[in-house]
């Protein structure tokens, strides 16, 4: 005779594993996405995240890939025209390109990030040539970049002073250091090169202050024609 407790855990069980597929523990696999489902995750995604077209795209493609598209009442796997999908997202102000360079450009400056580096990083997300172009920093803006991670590294006159007793091969080997540093956060290697040779904190704001009344000096010329 088959005890109580035995026969009410079994359909338990039994009914467990139709629901996850394989046991308790197994992962619930989600449905394939039909257009409306992809279409709420891209807004979904453009919500929570400041995106390029490009980025979206790639997102939604993925997805695709992990969970495949579902079938309709005939059988066949509905076809979904992402590229379309995004444009519209794009055309309703849901992602604009030129919002997130510009956005990105601007905060990568503050990080101490130079033109090299915002270029690669706006390159890496989908942006395009022009918008690249329009949003690279200028030469303040990158004098004032490269003298903000020369700051926040200690670096240059930003550091302390060195000793008169200390070893040249250590100096020698803390400036290659330097040096490779701000060149690979993306800095032009003249910016570097003076940086690091100023004596003063002030030479260096002087220096950028030279820049910046050269593109106010532009700029009012600009306005004038």
């Amino acid at each position: 005779m088959v005890s109580r407790k035995a026969n009410s855990s079994s359909p338990g069980r039994a009914a467990g594993e139709d629901r996850t597929g394989g046991g308790r523990g197994a992962k619930r696999v989600k449905p394939p996405l039909t257009e409306v489902k992809l279409r709420d995750l891209a807004l979904h995604y453009a919500a929570r995240f400041a995106s390029t077209g490009a980025r979206l795209e790639a997102y939604l493609v993925r997805k695709i890939r992990e969970r495949g598209l579902a079938e309709d009442a005939d059988g066949r796997t509905v076809e979904v025209d992402v590229t379309a999908l995004v444009a519209r997202l794009v055309e309703l102000g849901y992602v604009d390109d030129d919002a997130y360079a510009r956005m990105r450009a601007r905060d990568l400056g503050s990080r101490g990030y130079g033109a090299r580096r915002v270029e690669e990083t706006l390159r890496h997300a989908g942006v395009g040539e022009g918008l690249r172009r329009q949003h690279a920093p200028g030469e303040a803006a990158s004098r004032r970049a490269a003298a903000l991670l020369a700051k926040k590294r200690r670096l240059g006159p930003y550091g302390g002073q060195a000793g008169e007793q200390a070893d040249p091969l250590g100096l020698r080997k803390a400036h290659e250091k330097a040096v490779a540093a701000m060149l690979r956060a993306g800095h032009q290697y003249e910016h570097v090169k003076l940086i690091l040779a100023a004596d003063r904190i002030e030479d260096v704001e002087e220096w950028i202050g030279e820049a910046a009344d050269a593109a106010d000096d532009w700029e009012g010329t600009e306005q004038t024609w």
